[in-house]
């Protein structure tokens, strides 16, 4: 079963469909239970990255510890085609890598959607090299205290760990991988789809049933994955920056990084489409073709406005959420953060109810916990 449509699907009837499932709730909450389907889902950015270097398996667990129901590991490619979780191709700000001295003729130059990079990219090193390498804190503001203690994992060390783990609430933990620049790893001859299929399958969590949504900004990997798997698929939208009034900029300056407001496979094939189609009636329905669900940066569900002296000042909730449902696609967006404080004035559980009463159906949040409270105490006041 892919979605819940009133198409058809695969020469499936919707009875069929429905009777396929033990009950109706599995069949629209991928196997949680109608009580659990819906709250929103908490979505660990990265794991407990707020705590530990981000993207290793000590984050993910304490993300599952503190109440995560899916893990969020970003995935690239190795030179010898392993799947591994670093944020971006490029690995300087969250490795140890420019400290190890055999390293150091591995940096070199690329192109990633339109922005020069000088770095060291992970496509050049094998995972025994990788294995290596040493974690460390990638901002500047959160605690260094471990850097240097955890390695970079594979995909399948951390399946292995959330199979070996429970959420809070006794459910299977999730899996929320995205993969990470496609076009690039495809332009080298690197098949990220194919390598991520392959795992989830190995695994036995290639399907719909499974605790898995596959994210992506591009949209033609996801669109491919959709044709060979009926795994739950969430397309991501960004954009370059909010304007003053509120409004979104898709501009990005020449020799930034196209992606932030457009899907680069969209670009490279000519296709002039931003991320703003994907917020408006058509650009649902088209997202509805191929995936369950959307992730948006949070503008795109509540902006906010910005006057000269700095004031921010939140705005109502948008259409997006409503236009969203519409087409039955879940929304979780991206990212909650206690230091960004445009939506939250200093309270970070207020900034959770807000988007929590917009409708929003997840969130991927870099503070498990505080997310995890805020929906007790939001389902709490709801109860009143």
């Amino acid at each position: 079963m892919k979605k819940m449509t009133f198409l058809p699907i695969a020469g499936l009837s919707l009875l069929t469909l429905f009777t396929s499932c033990d009950k109706l709730d599995d069949f629209i909450g991928g196997g949680h239970h109608e009580e659990e389907i819906k709250r929103p889902l908490v979505i660990a950015h990265r794991g407990a990255q707020s705590i530990y270097p981000e993207h290793t398996l000590e984050a993910y667990a304490k993300a599952i510890e503190m109440g995560a129901d899916y893990i969020e590991p970003d995935l690239v490619m190795t030179k010898d085609s392993f799947l591994v979780a670093r944020h971006e191709p490029f690995i300087s700000g969250t490795t140890n890598v420019a400290d190890v001295p055999e390293f150091a003729d591995l940096k070199t130059t690329k192109n990633l959607d339109g922005k020069e990079i000088t770095d060291w990219f992970v496509s050049d090193f094998t995972l025994e090299q990788i294995k290596k390498l040493k974690a460390k804190q990638g901002s500047s503001d959160r605690s260094d205290n471990f850097d240097g203690m955890f390695q970079i994992p594979t995909i399948e060390e951390i399946i292995a760990l959330a199979k070996s783990r429970k959420t809070i609430n006794g459910n299977d933990v999730g899996l929320y991988p995205e993969m990470k620049h496609p076009y690039f790893h495809n332009e080298m001859g690197f098949a990220i789809e194919d390598a991520l299929l392959t795992v989830l399958s190995r695994a036995g969590m290639n399907s719909y049933e499974s605790p898995v949504f596959v994210q992506c900004f591009e949209v033609a990997p996801l669109q491919y994955i959709n044709s060979k798997s009926d795994v739950k698929l969430v397309q991501l939208i960004s954009t370059y920056n909010v304007n003053a009034d509120g409004t979104l900029d898709f501009n990005v300056p020449e020799g930034d990084f196209i992606s932030y407001a457009a899907p680069f496979d969209f670009y490279a094939n000519g296709d002039d489409r931003t991320y703003e189609y994907f917020s408006t009636d058509a650009g649902m329905r088209f997202v509805s073709s191929y995936a369950e669900g959307i992730g948006p940066w949070k503008p795109f569900v509540i902006s906010f406005t910005k006057d000269e002296s700095g004031t921010i000042a939140v705005l109502p909730k948008t259409d997006f959420v409503d236009l969203a449902h519409k087409y039955e696609l879940q929304v979780h967006p991206y990212t909650f953060r206690n230091e960004d404080e445009k939506w939250s004035n200093g309270n970070p559980e207020a900034e959770y109810h807000l988007f929590f009463d917009a409708g929003v159906d997840g969130v991927f949040t870099d503070y498990t916990d505080d997310a995890v409270n805020a929906i007790q105490t939001w389902e709490g006041a709801k109860k009143k």
